[in-house]
């Protein structure tokens, strides 16, 4: 049963430190239009959306302050109207954003928007933040202050529903009294509402995330990201050899190949998007573009060909995911859970006793 869909990545060039809300959300809003233009039906946008990546600066409480969103992530005047017009045309929406919490926490978050529900019904928090607490001794060090700004994220790696976007013979009803439970015979699998994941930028590195989302059934795993692409200080030694054109060409490689290699091996599309170029000017502020769309087959289908704002689209059929889950990764006969104890138990590295 072919089951065809219209996505997109929807790329950011520069966004200065001090960029207004409302000349950023403009851009967004011109990538929506161009979206809809297009018939886009699921458009993914970058990791922190609506800013600048503010986690490179060392910033007082104070300053930190206008870079969060503190209330409804769909009612907030900065970000109200990207919502409603999604809303106005029928587009889905993945959006990231720094969420601070009554409590007090603050969270790199995303969420999922269905203009079928017109509301969120899934939100992800990110779960593997990389960089340091304290910035670099170094002043022209390239600071990564994710662990200083955001907690860990709290709700897993969950798959979920998405109304709409596929003919579905299996959708229930609203008003079905007894829903039905998670669908594990295997001729029903690929038949219902189309299934999604998130991940955010670090994450899209780390197999474990891909394969819980894969395991739930995920047929298109979308994931913002802010990458730099020359950061000798995080990447470890040997990377400060590196000139600045070979630094940004490694971190476009490992970019495609954790998009290519996890879509492979988890049988599903995943749609990549990036916020990208040179920052306030700063040429140790660029981020990598590469936004891309890739199929379970790894093949990229689609890719950016700018370092600006950019909208990459494809015409993909979830139908092929089925491919390669009743074959080559058909979990249910062919994975060992009882060989894979150290990877749900463990940490760091442990090697083996030395030698005698």
């Amino acid at each position: 049963m072919s089951r065809r869909i219209k996505i997109a990545a929807a790329q950011v060039g520069a966004v200065n430190k001090d960029a207004s809300r409302q000349e950023t959300l403009a851009r967004l809003l011109s990538l929506l239009d161009q979206a809809h233009n297009q018939g886009v039906q699921l458009l993914v946008y970058p990791e922190l959306t609506f800013t600048t990546f503010f986690p490179r600066h060392l910033l007082t409480t104070e300053q930190l302050e206008p870079f969060l969103e503190t209330s409804g992530i769909t009612t907030s005047p900065n970000t109200r109207p990207l919502f409603d017009k999604a809303s106005t045309y029928k587009i889905d929406l993945v959006v990231g954003y720094a969420e601070r919490t009554p409590e007090g926490k603050v969270y790199n978050t995303c969420v999922y928007y269905s203009a079928a529900r017109k509301g969120i019904v899934s939100k992800y928090r990110k779960i593997h933040l990389p960089g340091t607490t304290e910035p670099f001794a170094d002043p022209d060090a390239t600071n990564q202050l994710e662990k200083r700004y955001f907690t860990p994220g709290d709700l897993g790696f969950r798959a979920f529903r998405a109304l709409g976007l596929v003919p579905s013979p299996l959708t229930l009803s609203f008003s079905t009294e007894t829903p039905k439970g998670p669908v594990t015979s295997k001729q029903d699998q690929g038949k219902g509402d189309a299934i999604l994941g998130m991940l955010i930028c670090n994450d899209r590195r780390w197999p474990e995330a891909w394969r819980a989302l894969a395991l739930q059934g995920a047929e298109i795993v979308a994931c913002g990201y802010n990458t730099g692409a020359n950061m000798p200080a995080l990447w470890g030694e040997g990377a400060e050899a590196l000139s600045a054109e070979e630094a940004e060409e490694r971190a476009l490689f490992h970019n495609r190949l954790v998009q290519q290699g996890n879509s492979y091996m988890n049988s599903c599309f995943s749609v990549s998007a990036a916020r990208c170029g040179v920052d306030d000017g700063v040429e140790r502020f660029k981020l990598i573009a590469g936004s891309a769309i890739v199929d379970p087959l790894g093949r990229v289908v689609a890719e950016a060909k700018t370092q600006g704002d950019e909208l990459v689209v494809a015409k993909v059929d979830l139908a092929e995911c089925a491919v390669g889950r009743a074959k080559t990764f058909d979990f249910e006969r062919h994975r060992r859970v009882e060989a894979y104890g150290l990877i749900g138990t463990q940490t760091g590295v442990v090697e083996p006793e030395l030698l005698g």
